[in-house]
């Protein structure tokens, strides 16, 4: 079993950024996705081109906003939206950083501090579960 430490616990921040990537599946070199969303220290969100499954590794290469720095990384699918739930409005997929170069690391954080955050995400389900304690306490 895997055991988690507080700092990795965290989550860092995301970043809004929209910039070509390359993403293949590291079992067979098939382009997997092309744009990165989101980045952040630990991961990115991409657009898919291929599905993939959840726990799938990835390779993903990319050029950091701003710069001249190519970063590449060893990535896991934490996540594939498939853009069905309310706030979604496409497929996606969330990727965890496995491996990243000390250098890379670096350039990385120090491009995303210019990088604009991310705005959160809408969570399913919060305003219904409202409406249903107000009806329920009101009786009707």
């Amino acid at each position: 079993m895997r055991r988690t430490t507080s700092k990795s616990r965290r989550r860092s921040t995301r970043h809004t950024v929209k910039i070509p990537c390359q993403v293949v599946r590291e079992r067979d070199f098939r382009l997997v996705a092309d744009r990165i969303l989101d980045l952040s220290e630990s991961g990115l969100q991409v657009l898919p081109a291929d599905p993939v499954l959840t726990g799938e590794r990835l390779l993903v290469s990319f050029r950091l906003p701003r710069s001249s720095v190519w970063v590449d990384a060893e990535a896991t699918v934490a996540r594939v939206v498939h853009g069905r739930r309310p706030g979604e409005h496409t497929r996606g997929l969330g990727l965890v950083f496995e491996r990243l170069e000390g250098f890379s690391q670096f350039m990385l954080k120090r491009s995303l501090r210019a990088a604009p955050p991310a705005p959160p995400g809408q969570r399913s389900g919060r305003r219904a579960n409202l409406a249903i304690r107000e009806v329920v306490a009101s009786g009707r």
